[in-house]
């Protein structure tokens, strides 16, 4: 029987070809993004799964009044080991981001995130080092490792990861560090790396102000993490009243500690935007919306061929064939051709994979052993098998033999509401994808083209290891780099403009304490920018006291503070340190268009900082290639400490990574809209096909009566227009609700507009029209007699 009933589903698969490639096809290419997406949502929520501690290590954030991190003091988790049973081990961490340049006889490499962590931290995150993890035996013993890759970059002969000498900074410098050996650093964690450095204890002798390292606790399995997080928080009040912190301020009432698990640190952190999760769940409803989508071609398509099997049916019935044998001889018809799919959507997949790996950066891959993908793909098969072929193999094995044999048949109501119901479905969810996308489309483009306050274009940032506390230990290399011909400006800054969020303090103006972002500069930074003042006056040379206590403010932080007469006035800050405000400037977006302009100060000196490391040279468009190749020629000069080991970054490029989220998002709804709607087209043409030919002896008769082509063209079209403008009159709300929400993500965004909406709706009626025209045309010009020969 299942032979026989192979050969039947093949014949008729062969029979109607055009049907059949339309089904697979459009199946296929809906299970190329289903697949890569699934493959992409098993990579992001698999990070850190692999650690053996996964489900019960956690990080200590506080709440502070106007945001949430993730940055703790060393001593608060040796306080709560001491005191909290529940708390297997803690362990501290901290991450440098300074490039520094390490160098064997063989290569260099630069290491930009260097982590430093104790014994308790590396072996919660079961980092395993080549000859093993050793604890260090006093608090000055350092066991430095570099990544498996850099080692081999370093060392290529040395195979057993052993100890070997290197050297730091240039390699005229002469600082060394011994290597303890190499260590995998996994990709598929949070805790990225490419050297460790594994101590006795981190953050010794500093105390409860020094925020800015991460405190990780290892907790028993089946702890009530709620109760958990009110001791840790009892425990950061108590030590933070030890530190002198006045309890009855506004501030240390609103600040308070909170548990975060690892499982969230990477898409949905607690003092994070959560805009990875947001992607993800994006990419995860379309690529599920696509594959119904083309699961309703194949439904509806299969349903319009009814007609064309129930005599089949009939003569089997009366011959004594049962309903479930039927459907299972339908469903193995649906099944070939899911598997056919299946088969040309692994191939799909494979070819648009590197594309989408590039756009995302992951290395994602198909053929991996130990993909989830191998026992995802059988179960994507059969659900897709199910869900496209229970209802039409259902109303195929339900018809009735005398009926159908008689040539009464006559499909439903339900099949004819579903069918028409099923269509609007397509073409509402291809306007809400083509509506979403012409409004990403214009927020970048108002992102793209906005005044963003300071102009990043043909500045250069200079990567350093030097450290300029002061502008006298700055003025030598700013004096070198001036007179090369070219260069406009320079300075040094502790941060740079590229989205880097600077570290914040309480400040005091006419009693009201704020907190306000710090970030040290000197002379000639906003001129390097090219940022607007406001009011008063920039950083000069002329006025000595610039260096030691003058401020400048820019607009978000007077509006803090309500300030109508801001310069002269005094500011109170970091150890009691008081500045006098010289200038304001206006705002300029630091942190791109996701978050509002932050309450910033800058000063030139600053006892609590970060140290200013920072270059950046604003240059001549024309000669800037000039000035580049003549300063690597003399940077070993111009700055001994980097040596030969000059690198740049143009600041508009690292401003431009900002917008790198929404642009993934921008090219997956390009893709979707696409896909969406080409399905939909496909389904459309061949349901037009079917409809026309069902029609075929009333045109005859028409025309025969007198009707002309376009009169015909609008019958045949009526119905598809009224199902096309039903689907935009439903999705129009929908695409409203869910692109309102989406701009909300943006503290600075466009007003709503209505054209993407009207746009939207035009194509999809112009589509319509085009698609069942040319499909309605061959009967259109057909001679009636062929259809009414045998009448």
């Amino acid at each position: 029987m299942f032979s026989l009933n192979l050969k039947i589903a093949l014949r008729n698969l062969w029979r109607n070809k055009v049907i059949t490639a339309i089904n697979i096809g459009g199946l296929a290419i809906a299970l190329a993004a289903f697949i890569i997406v699934t493959m992409y949502f098993t990579f992001e929520t698999g990070f850190d799964r692999a650690n053996p501690n996964y489900n019960e290590i956690y990080i200590i954030g506080r709440n502070l009044p106007d945001f949430k991190t993730n940055y703790t003091s060393p001593p608060l988790g040796k306080t709560i080991k001491a005191e909290v049973p529940e708390v297997v081990s803690v362990g501290t961490m901290k991450v440098s981001f300074f490039e520094i340049p390490v160098t064997s006889k063989n290569a260099v490499v630069f290491l930009s995130k260097c982590l430093y962590l104790d014994y308790e931290a590396a072996k919660m995150f079961n980092i395993k080092p080549s000859n093993g993890l050793v604890k260090p035996e006093s608090t000055t013993q350092n066991l430095f490792y570099l990544s498996n890759e850099n080692y081999k970059t370093l060392f290529p002969n040395n195979k057993n990861g052993v100890p070997e000498l290197v050297g730091l900074g240039s390699r005229s410098s002469g600082m060394t560090a011994k290597l303890s050996g190499s260590v995998y650093a996994d990709p598929h964690s949070n805790i990225a790396f490419d050297a460790i450095s594994v101590v006795k204890e981190v953050g010794l002798g500093e105390g409860y102000g020094y925020n800015n390292y991460n405190t990780y606790i290892q907790v028993k399995p089946g702890t009530d993490i709620e109760a958990l997080e009110a001791k840790v928080n009892a425990i950061y009040k108590r030590e933070m009243i030890k530190a002198d912190e006045d309890p009855n301020h506004e501030t240390f009432k609103a600040t308070s500690a909170f548990l975060d698990p690892l499982k969230n640190q990477h898409l949905k952190p607690k003092a994070g935007t959560g805009i990875g999760y947001k992607i993800l769940m994006a990419l995860s409803v379309l690529g599920i919306l696509i594959l119904v989508i083309a699961c309703i071609n194949f439904t509806n398509l299969s349903i319009a061929q009814a007609a064309k099997r129930a005599k089949e049916v009939g003569v089997k019935k009366v011959m004594g064939a049962y309903r479930f044998q039927l459907s299972l001889q339908f469903l193995t018809e649906i099944l070939i051709q899911c598997l056919v799919s299946t088969v040309l959507g692994l191939i799909i997949a494979e070819i648009i994979l590197p594309r989408f790996n590039n756009l995302f950066g992951v290395n994602l891959s198909i053929w991996t052993a130990n993909s989830a993908l191998l026992w995802q793909l059988p179960l994507i098969l059969i659900f897709i098998t199910l869900i496209a072929g229970v209802y039409p193999a259902m109303v195929l094995s339900g018809f009735k033999p005398a009926l159908v044999l008689k040539g009464n048949f006559q499909k439903s109501k339900q099949s004819f509401w579903l069918q028409n119901g099923l269509l609007v479905f397509q073409f509402s969810i291809a306007v809400i994808f083509i509506t979403g996308l012409l409004i990403i489309n214009s927020q970048l483009t108002y992102m793209r083209t906005q005044d963003v306050g300071f102009k990043p274009a043909q500045v250069v940032y200079i990567k350093n290891l030097a450290y300029f506390a002061s502008p006298g230990k700055f003025d030598p290399i700013r004096d070198r780099i001036s007179k090369i011909p070219g260069v406009k400006s320079v300075t040094v800054a502790n941060t740079i403009p590229d989205g880097s969020d600077g570290g914040k303090n309480s400040y005091t103006v006419d009693g009201k304490e704020q907190s306000l972002t710090f970030t040290g500069v000197d002379f000639d930074y906003f001129e390097t920018l090219d940022i607007k003042i406001k009011e008063g006056r920039t950083f000069s040379r002329e006025f000595k006291t610039d260096t030691v206590n003058s401020a400048i403010l820019n607009e978000a932080a007077v509006a803090k503070y309500g300030l109508t007469h801001p310069i002269g006035k005094s500011i109170k800050g970091c150890q009691n340190k008081t500045y006098k405000i010289v200038g304001i400037i206006k705002d300029f977006k630091t942190l791109g268009f996701e978050k509002p302009v932050e309450p910033t100060i800058y000063s030139i000196n600053d006892p609590c900082g970060n140290p200013k490391t920072e270059i950046m040279l604003k240059i001549e468009g024309s000669r800037m290639s000039e000035v580049l190749n003549t300063l690597k020629s003399q940077w070993p000069e111009i700055n001994r400490l980097d040596g030969d080991n000059f690198r740049y970054q143009f600041l508009d490029e690292m401003y431009g990574r900002l917008f790198k989220k929404q642009e993934q998002l921008q090219s997956v709804f390009f893709a979707a809209a696409m896909l969406t709607v080409f399905i939909a087209m496909l389904g459309l043409f061949a349901f037009a096909k079917y409809i026309t030919n069902s029609k075929i002896k009333e045109i005859a008769v028409r025309k025969i009566l007198g009707a002309s082509n376009l009169q015909i063209f609008k019958l045949i079209n009526r119905t598809f227009l009224v199902m096309v403008v039903m689907a935009n009159i439903i999705s129009f709300p929908l695409a409203y609700i869910l692109t309102k929400k989406w701009l909300e993500t943006f503290a600075y965004r466009i007003d709503l507009p209505l054209l993407p909406f009207a746009m939207s709706a035009g194509l999809t009626i112009l589509l319509t029209i085009i698609t069942v025209s040319l499909q309605a045309n061959s009967a259109v010009k057909a001679n009636p007699v062929g259809a009414l020969k045998y009448e």
